[in-house]
């Protein structure tokens, strides 16, 4: 057991009781409690913001998003929610500032590239490329469309994995709006697949 290693488990000894899904950041010691932060929910933060901004930018995001809960510590409420819908909340105010790269992005990938070196291909591998980019394109057009707002309900909890009640403690909204939200969502994006099917199934 190396010394970091070490450290942890004295500060478990010593604060056994420690509630890690709505610790009290405002009286707790600082160190000790985002060290416990970090090693909870870093990684899944990560991957939620590598998902959303690219790897690079989840790099940075990620440890962002911890000196802000640091420097907000006191605006915590353990009562309200658990720590983690709160982080999230936070990751997605962060992610939102490079929200214009990643609707381009959607946008880009629902362009239509023309098919390389079709002459060598099979007739049908040549039909199933042109389906696939038709599904692949209403699909892009449909995330492009959506709010920012929708767009942060769908990625939280598809992404993220979060339930409706985190999800509403990240965004700052009852979980009643998150789950009409998501039942827009959907509607939304299946309209735009059965699109997609409806031009497969014409051609």
């Amino acid at each position: 057991m190396n010394r970091i290693e070490e450290r942890r488990a004295e500060q478990a000894q010593r604060a056994p009781d420690v509630d890690d899904t709505r610790p009290d950041l405002a009286n707790a010691d600082p160190t000790t409690a985002f060290a416990r932060l970090f090693d909870t929910h870093a990684r899944a933060l990560h991957g939620y913001l590598a998902g959303r901004v690219g790897v690079d930018i989840a790099d940075d995001l990620v440890a962002e998003t911890f000196l802000v809960a640091l420097r907000r510590r006191a605006s915590y409420d353990p009562e309200q929610a658990p720590i983690r819908g709160w982080l999230y909340g936070i990751a997605t105010n962060l992610a939102r500032n490079h929200i214009r790269t990643e609707i381009r992005g959607f946008r880009a990938s629902a362009r239509v590239h023309a098919l390389r070196d079709a002459g060598v291909e099979h007739d049908a591998q040549i039909v199933d490329r042109l389906d696939a980019q038709r599904t692949s394109r209403h699909l892009a057009d449909g995330l492009a469309s959506l709010t920012e707002q929708e767009r942060d309900v769908l990625l939280l909890t598809s992404w993220a994995g979060l339930e409706p009640t985190e999800v509403a403690a990240a965004l700052g909204v009852p979980a009643s709006t998150v789950r009409s939200r998501l039942h827009r969502v959907r509607h939304k994006l299946q309209a735009h697949l059965r699109t997609a099917q409806e031009e497969n199934r014409d051609d």
